[in-house]
Formats: C-alpha cells, sequence, structure tokens
C-alpha cells in the first residue's frame, strides 16, 4: 500500500538535507509522497517539486509555522500552500523576523553565561550547510555551541541551553495558532496541528477545531505508542484528518534528528483529503 511521509525538513529551515535530498530519501524508503513543513519558510518547495519529477515522488507543498499560545511553543503545519501567494510570503517573512530576534536573544544569554558566541558564529556555523535566505534557527546556535566546545552534542546543548526552561531560552511574542490556521487557510492549505504529544495542551485541541484546523498529527516519532493511540482516537471524535510524519531533520554528528524518512507515514490517500479541505472554511 503507497505511503506519505508528511512532516519533513530541509536546509531551507534547520535540517541538514538539501530539499531533493528529502525527496530522494522519500524514494528509497518506498513511500509514494512527501510533505516538505520548513519552519516559517517555503524556500525549499521549488528544488523539492522538480525533484519530485525526477524520482516519481509526489511532494505535497507544505509550512510548519511556529506560534505561541499561553506561552507554549505550538507549531501547526499547513498542506497545499499556495506556496507563491504574495501575502503568505510576506507572512512568512514577518515570522522569520521574530526567529531573528529569538536568535539573538538567546546568544545575547549565553554571552551572559560567560560564552564567547556571537550571531557571526552561528551564520559562519549555519553557511556551512544553508544557502542565502535560508532560515536560521536553533539547531544552528546549538551546532555553533557544539564547534566551540561548549557543549558535546545538540542534545546537550538543548537539554542545558535552548530548550523550554533551560539556561538560555527565549520565547519573544509570536502568532497565535488560531492566526496560523487563518493564514494557512487564506493560502489555501490545509492546517494540521503538529506533534500534539509535546505541548501538554490538550485542551487547546478543541479551540483549534473550532477554528478550522482539519488534522491532527497523531503518528510522531516522538509520541509514545499510548500517545499515538490516544491522538489517533481524539482526531476521530473531532472528525479531523489523521496524519504521520518522521519530523526528519537531517543528520548531525552522525545522529538522525528526530527520525528517518519513512520512520511514521501513513496512507497517502490522506494527501488527497488534505487537498480537498484545503482553502477558506464555508
Amino acid at each position: 500500500m503507497p505511503y506519505a511521509d508528511l512532516h519533513t525538513h530541509t536546509i531551507a529551515s534547520d535540517g541538514t538535507g538539501t530539499p531533493s535530498d528529502n525527496v530522494r530519501l522519500a524514494a528509497a524508503a518506498g513511500l509514494e509522497a512527501i510533505a516538505i513543513t520548513d519552519h516559517d519558510t517555503v524556500g525549499g518547495l521549488k528544488e523539492a517539486l522538480e525533484a519530485g519529477e525526477r524520482y516519481g515522488i509526489t511532494v505535497v507543498p507544505g509550512i510548519e509555522i511556529s506560534t505561541i499560545h499561553e506561552g507554549l511553543d505550538i507549531h501547526v503545519l499547513g498542506y497545499w500552500v499556495d506556496w507563491q501567494d504574495s501575502l503568505f510570503l510576506e507572512r512568512l517573512e514577518q515570522l522569520r523576523s521574530v526567529r531573528d530576534r529569538r536568535n539573538e536573544m538567546i546568544v545575547d544569554r549565553l554571552r551572559s553565561l560567560g560564552m564567547d558566541i556571537t550571531m557571526a558564529d552561528v551564520v559562519a556555523s549555519a553557511s556551512l550547510l544553508k544557502r542565502d535566505g535560508d532560515t536560521i534557527g536553533r539547531p544552528h546556535i546549538a551546532d555553533a555551541l557544539v564547534r566551540k566546545g561548549y557543549v558535546g552534542s545538540m542534545a546537550e546543548a538543548f537539554d542545558r541551553f535552548l530548550g523550554r526552561g533551560a539556561a538560555a531560552y527565549a520565547n519573544p511574542p509570536r502568532i497565535s495558532p488560531f492566526e496560523a490556521i487563518r493564514w494557512i487557510r487564506e493560502a489555501g492549505g490545509s492546517p494540521v496541528l503538529a506533534h500534539p504529544g509535546l505541548y501538554g495542551c490538550d485542551e487547546l485541541i478543541p479551540l483549534l477545531a473550532a477554528q478550522g484546523l482539519a488534522g491532527l498529527e497523531a503518528y510522531h516519532s516522538d509520541h509514545t505508542p499510548e500517545q499515538e493511540a490516544a491522538y489517533a482516537a481524539m482526531a476521530a471524535e473531532h472528525g479531523f484528518l489523521i496524519t504521520a510524519g518522521s519530523d526528519y531533520h537531517g543528520e548531525r554528528g552522525g545522529v538522525v534528528f528526530h527520525a528517518p524518512i519513512g520512520t511514521r507515514r501513513v496512507e497517502s490517500a490522506i494527501i488527497d483529503q488534505l487537498y480537498e479541505q484545503r482553502g477558506e472554511r464555508s
């Protein structure tokens, strides 16, 4: 039966592989389809769509929008977005400006902790993988910390300094998940809540349902089997589509983050259902 992995990242945001690499890996994993869902950018979609034609893989144009709800980072996936829509591109540029500010805040906090690190160091580290215009985020700060010897691994960087509640964590104001749903629908897309098990905020789900959420990513590499079953049941209760994604970010230091492409997969018929639910709600 044909399958799809609907959550992957590339060097356009915080992955380590090119969009073409992700499509090639999807073909190697025996998938029929893959979604490219970079954080707050559609910069990798053109290359991915072209690679999809070469490899015979359906590429779903996607996005993962970073939002905040009551102090929590909440991520909303958007599928089948019009990635060339001028208003949508302007809105994503606003989000990347917030991300840039967050990076600066984190680096300032690291410096206050006695670490000799600058944004120039982060940019230099990121430039080993990235292209002009690609998004820079916390993984690139973590990589700079590893390269400077302040931590031994990416995981340690997040545990001690960059993750929620850690010493240098920063979270400037962003749009709400409700607004992200509206943006995605106005760009012709279908909104899905990413990895709900990571938030500890299940009471948010009915509120998002009322605003036009189309689906839940029940199957995710960081969910336990119990969580996957619970969110699949919750999705059925609310009439949501059920999606799955590896959240692949590539390899760093020989370690795959979060999981290899195809580790979490869903029947590819879901991509047609997402297409049918795209755009403005009636």
